[in-house]
């Protein structure tokens, strides 16, 4: 039977503003990837967030992205090697303090928008961004891009002895280079829930998704991506979820190594 993960951004609101319907979305999702203050969020949130993954089971990671929240995390930054060490080792350990002190553990790291895809393109922003969660924590699982575009940055995790979770993304389109289409390209983002949920089915059970251009792509899927701040993300999650266990899927958590 077939295993998939099911996470969501989450935890984007700070201050006086509201992103997302995080309390809506957790019954449905596995796994959350919890903004960690410098593209989103804010300690309030953080310690709101943590506290709704304990309650609904769902495994906490961090989503600690470059220090832009005006651009929300998605332009690029020109930053050493040793700077993104050091901005993630104090993102993942703020969201890691916020879990210790609600009894929880964190169990992974995905980095958020523009510093993803940097470290899908550049072998030094991959590997800095690996050493860092190493850093942190070796048992930390490390969610990378699935496909042949995210092999540079799955290699460079494996090499420094992460776990590394393959993720794919059912409402945002492909190039047909295997990569996700920028936000401004027209049809970006895919909204229709079920033309969503058949892409994620199709990603769960064949490990496929049919590019920009109409070409199939392969992907070795084990978790899922839905964002969470968009106007129909709660009816997102509800149908992928519902329809993944109707055609046979487990929706569970990413595990470790050796964890039943």
């Amino acid at each position: 039977m077939k295993t998939i993960d099911l996470n969501c951004d989450m935890g984007e609101s700070y201050g006086a503003y509201r992103i997302g319907m995080d309390a809506d979305v957790f019954p449905h999702i596995t796994s959350a990837n919890i903004a960690c203050g410098w593209h989103a969020g804010d300690p309030l949130v953080m310690e709101r967030t943590v506290k709704l993954a304990v309650e609904h089971q769902v495994g906490a990671g961090a989503h600690p992205g470059f220090p832009d929240r005006i651009g929300f995390g998605r332009r690029y930054m020109k930053c050493t090697g040793e700077e993104i060490r050091n901005y993630l080792v104090y993102q993942i350990g703020a969201l890691q303090a916020f879990c210790k002190v609600h009894g929880t553990q964190l169990r992974h790291v995905k980095p958020h928008g523009a510093l993803y895809l940097a470290a899908v393109e550049d072998q030094d922003v991959a590997r800095a961004v690996a050493e860092a969660i190493v850093s942190v924590d070796p048992s930390l699982m490390f969610v990378a891009l699935a496909g042949a575009k995210g092999a540079l940055m799955r290699e460079i995790g494996q090499q420094t002895g992460l776990q590394v979770v393959y993720e794919a993304f059912p409402d945002r389109a492909y190039t047909p280079e295997g990569t996700l289409a920028p936000r401004s390209m027209e049809g970006a983002l895919v909204t229709d829930p079920e033309a969503v949920t058949e892409r994620a089915l199709k990603m769960a059970l064949e490990n496929k998704v049919i590019a920009l251009d109409g070409t199939e792509i392969n992907l070795d899927v084990q978790t899922l991506c839905v964002h969470g701040d968009g106007p129909t993300a709660v009816d997102l999650v509800r149908g992928i979820r519902s329809r993944l266990e109707a055609e046979g899927v487990t929706v569970a958590p990413m595990k470790r190594k050796g964890e039943s």
